[in-house]
């Protein structure tokens, strides 16, 4: 009996110990803390920081062509002589002796250096489009993190939008069962037909169903936020909701050509294109560098020794020594027209960076533009529904109480029931976009995003 009763005690503490763990488990993560998160564990962005330290490479390989060449090299080899007749002779101790070798070694030793002193400062603007290639892949990395942050901001208060929603759903839901109950008693009391109460239990019905759905979709986006954190375990994962004053959501909205204006200078998608321009110009350059004469220096020392030499090897490698140093001029006549087709490549290639500077500039300020006016537009519906909401509870909350007493019908109850919920759906969306919208018109003048803290 007594170990009956230590066992139920045991698993009761051991089930509260887990609830309590999977419970400090849950973390809650401020938007904040996705975007941190996000910033150093994004898979597109690591891809992205990569590609930058590649470019770091290349243009330090650019700086190193720059400077001479040196290198080493050294050959042996054995040969073979079967049909050799005469010898070397050599004098041992008074005695002449003819040693015929049919086999012999050569070592060769030699160091050469080579240096390009001008090419028509091809290699120059190598080290500067290289260099211009740098600050653009380390733009592509700002753009990448700017992007997500963006789409972090996006589902965030999609995220905040539907948390809201599903509480909406729930007083709704509460409140048709209430009109559900009152409805019975009415059906009870002789005041209300069981084709009315139908409807009322109609009702909800739909109403659990838009609870569960809009759960549903709260969940969804929370998923989509995790995915988008790359986090794959089975931690559960949920959002610290804050709270939303109204003069956020009500705050002064920037004007549109100050925000515009400030992310000319700020957005990295705009100063990648400058660069590009820049790119095209330099690689102009590289290309008209084929018209241009190659001068270059060499210079090298060398020795070798050979078995088959009388001589000692140190001697051999003494009196073998030689040195050179000589200068190369190359001059291009004609390479089959592909300095011309590289040239008029380049200078299309300046026409289409300009062109995409232009292309960026217009999409910035649609975009810009587009923030604007959802920002304003959707201010002002907040406040027309914020009244709107006002009047139709204080309407609904009146018909609540006429049906109760028997003075309205059910259809009147549901009519003024979908009014109320409609404006409160109408609130939440207009109050959600102004925010979101608000958030990217700061964020495109170089400001953090900060929605609630």
């Amino acid at each position: 009996m007594k170990k009956s009763v230590l066992i139920v005690i045991g698993g009761m503490l051991l089930t509260a110990m887990t609830a309590t763990a999977q419970q400090e488990d849950t973390r809650c993560w401020s938007l904040r803390q996705c975007i941190d998160y996000a910033l150093e564990n994004n898979i597109t962005l690591q891809q992205a920081k990569l590609k930058r330290q590649s470019a770091t490479e290349d243009l330090k390989g650019a700086k190193g062509a720059q400077l001479p060449t040196l290198s080493a090299s050294t050959n042996q080899s054995v040969g073979f002589r079967p049909w050799t007749e005469s010898g070397v002779a050599t004098v041992t101790n008074g005695q002449v002796n003819t040693e015929v070798k049919k086999t012999y070694y050569n070592g060769s030793y030699a160091m050469n250096a080579q240096w390009t002193v001008w090419n028509g400062n091809k290699k120059t603007n190598t080290v500067k489009q290289n260099r211009l290639a740098e600050s653009e892949a380390e733009l592509a990395e700002q753009e990448t993190a700017n992007s997500i942050q963006e789409s972090i901001t996006q589902l965030f208060t999609q995220i905040l939008y539907q948390d809201e929603k599903v509480k909406v759903c729930q007083q709704t839901l509460e409140t048709a069962r209430k009109n559900e109950d009152r409805g019975r008693e009415m059906v009870e009391v002789g005041k209300m037909s069981k084709a009315d109460l139908a409807q009322l239990t109609a009702q909800r019905a739909t109403d659990e169903y838009n609870v569960v759905e809009a759960q549903g979709q709260l969940a969804s986006y929370k998923l989509q936020l995790k995915q988008l954190l790359e986090l794959t375990d089975d931690q559960p994962f949920d959002i610290a909701i804050p709270e939303i004053s109204d003069d956020e959501v009500l705050a002064e909205v920037p004007a549109l050509n100050s925000v515009y204006e400030q992310a000319l200078l700020s957005r990295p998608e705009i100063e990648a294109s400058q660069l590009a321009i820049k790119r095209s110009d330099v690689s102009l350059a590289i290309a008209k560098a084929g018209w241009m004469p190659t001068l270059s220096m060499t210079g090298g020392i060398g020795t070798s020794s050979n078995s088959l030499n009388s001589n000692s090897w140190g001697k051999q490698i003494k009196t073998s020594f030689d040195a050179t140093a000589g200068l190369s001029l190359s001059i291009p006549i004609y390479d089959g027209r592909q300095t011309k087709t590289q040239v008029n490549k380049a200078k299309i290639q300046q026409l289409s960076a300009r062109l995409s500077l232009l292309d960026e500039q217009k999409t910035l300020y649609s975009d810009i533009q587009r923030f604007w006016l959802n920002a304003q537009t959707n201010q002002q519906k907040y406040q027309a529904a914020k009244a709107s909401v006002a009047s139709e509870q204080e309407s609904f909350d009146l018909l609540q109480e006429q049906f109760r007493l028997g003075l309205k019908n059910i259809v009147e109850l549901m009519t003024g029931k979908d009014k109320l919920l409609s404006a409160q759906q109408s609130m939440l969306q207009s109050k959600y976009t102004a925010l979101y919208n608000e958030q990217m018109l700061w964020f495109y003048q170089g400001q953090e995003i900060k929605i609630g803290y």
